[in-house]
């Protein structure tokens, strides 16, 4: 290489090893995501289960799907349906807890936790039990409305609006219409 090559050569060389340095150095590296913001707090009067329950009792599909239920876990089921109604939300957990051991497919209780998860302001693990259910459950009727409506209901609590809206659209594909018969 000739002298001339090399002393052009050079600035090119301790430029890209101080940037590298520079950028090894953070200062051009990318920002972090901001926090996510806190769950916004519930609007008085609004009950977030109620309104879960509300888009399942709308849904009236043509189609409605009702799976085969061992009598030991309807039993706990209704006892946790019990607890939950007196407001002891910790026992109707443990309740659910106990009868998806023993039937942990089952789309209905995982809806029912979900429900009670919502109860006791745990709406990261309210969401995850909801779609949980969605996956596994008839993706049509009541329980699929009650699914995503829980959907909509955490993504507001989240602040986010994108993910609600796609949500809404999720709770009406979960309607089956009828053969208009004149």
């Amino acid at each position: 290489m000739s002298s001339l090559a090399r002393r052009a050569a050079r600035p090119l060389l301790v430029a890209s090893i101080v940037l590298g340095t520079v950028s090894g150095c953070g200062w051009f590296a990318a920002q972090p995501p901001p926090p996510a913001p806190p769950p916004q707090p519930p609007v008085p009067g609004y009950d977030l289960v109620a309104a879960i329950h509300a888009a399942g009792e709308r849904e009236q599909s043509v189609i409605t799907v009702n799976g085969v239920v061992d009598p030991g876990v309807a039993a706990l089921q209704r006892d946790a349906a019990r607890e939950e109604q007196a407001g002891h939300f910790d026992q109707a957990a443990a309740t659910l807890d106990q009868a998806l051991k023993l039937n942990p497919d089952a789309p209905d209780l995982l809806q029912d936790r979900a429900e009670v998860a919502i109860r006791l302001k745990d709406f990261t693990q309210a969401e995850a039990l909801a779609r949980q259910s969605w996956s596994l459950g008839p993706k049509l009727g009541s329980l699929c409305a009650r699914n995503w409506q829980t959907v909509v209901e955490m993504r507001l609590q989240a602040r986010d609006a994108a993910g609600a809206a796609a949500a809404r659209k999720s709770v009406a594909a979960c309607h089956k219409p009828g053969v208009t018969r004149y």
